[in-house]
């Protein structure tokens, strides 16, 4: 936070130097230094005060403690809702709480090492009981899967755009239960996690990184079937519109992987789409990107894969 301060602080400088420079060029007397002088600096001026601007606006946003209250809960931890919690954090958590995409989720791995934009360094933290969750309630763990905000109420900054906010009241808590069944592992993960640097501030600030609003009202997973419904819940959980967009028909997100539409599962069947997903490769025999976590999506059951491909079938085509 100090180093990202003085860096504003300089560029808060620089601004105000080329605002005297601007004014300089404007009174001077001949028109070849004062025309060229007044529009140079001025644009320069204009430019450094909006990016001070902007990083202030993602410096404030980030340290200013917005979390709601800390609901009062107590997970009964079921055999079933760990099993439950098991099968979605194999899926869902392990591709960034985990280095190698297994459990346990030890953490470690740096979630922005794959941004097209260097935005700084993003730790994911140790989830297991030997990290910091240990001294958590279940319901501060509750609020940062609804709000992707920390214990004290600080937005983080994957967490706090991430899809996990979409799973039902039953399956968070099922994913509680499960996080406190994990075995203890040590592993030291940088503290704070988050090491965002100027330029991610900027890019907050100036709205281009968005954190999601928090949810309101209770979420309720449709039945499990292979429905649209039910693929829909899995496409939001799994957070599938970071990479393929928000109409799922191609990314364009400055911070996250550009997957490519996804409306090319059209001319696929069902078995071949659920093949897809279990092998890495498509029905012509090319393989997905290595930026595609398909290896985590394919621990998904068969009724879950083939939920999300009657979700995209019922796409308009484009």
């Amino acid at each position: 936070m100090i180093g990202n301060i003085i860096a504003l602080l300089v560029l808060v400088l620089i601004a105000v130097v080329f605002a005297l420079l601007t004014r300089r060029a404007w009174h001077a007397k001949r028109w070849f230094i004062k025309l060229p002088g007044v529009v140079l600096s001025g644009l320069l001026t204009l430019i450094l005060t909006l990016i001070s601007v902007a990083a202030a606006s993602g410096l404030y946003q980030s340290y200013t403690p917005r979390g709601s209250p800390v609901p009062d809960l107590k997970v009964q931890s079921t055999p079933d809702q760990i099993a439950r919690g098991q099968h979605l954090a194999n899926s869902l958590c392990v591709g960034c709480h985990s280095t190698n995409s297994e459990l346990p989720l030890s953490g470690g791995r740096d979630v922005a090492a794959g941004s097209p934009m260097p935005i700084g360094q993003l730790y994911s933290v140790n989830l297991t009981p030997a990290g910091p969750l240990k001294n958590w309630s279940d319901g501060e763990i509750l609020r940062v899967l609804r709000e992707g905000v920390d214990r004290d109420g600080h937005p983080l900054a994957v967490m706090s755009s991430n899809g996990v906010r979409y799973l039902s009241e039953d399956d968070k808590q099922a994913v509680i239960a499960y996080l406190r069944s994990q075995p203890a592992v040590t592993n030291v993960t940088p503290d704070p996690p988050d090491q965002v640097n100027l330029l991610g501030f900027v890019l907050s600030g100036a709205g281009i990184i968005q954190s999601q609003p928090p949810l309101t009202g209770t979420i309720t997973a449709p039945t499990k079937a292979i429905t649209a419904d039910y693929g829909k819940y899995v496409v939001d959980f799994e957070d599938c519109r970071t990479c393929h967009g928000d109409d799922l028909t191609g990314g364009n997100s400055p911070i996250s992987p550009h997957g490519p539409s996804l409306r090319v599962v059209l001319g696929w069947t069902q078995d071949q789409f659920i093949a897809t997903i279990r092998t890495g490769k498509d029905p012509g025999g090319h393989a997905l990107s290595e930026m595609m976590p398909w290896k985590d999506f394919a621990r998904l059951d068969n009724v879950e894969i083939g939920a999300v491909y009657a979700y995209l079938k019922s796409l308009p085509s484009k």
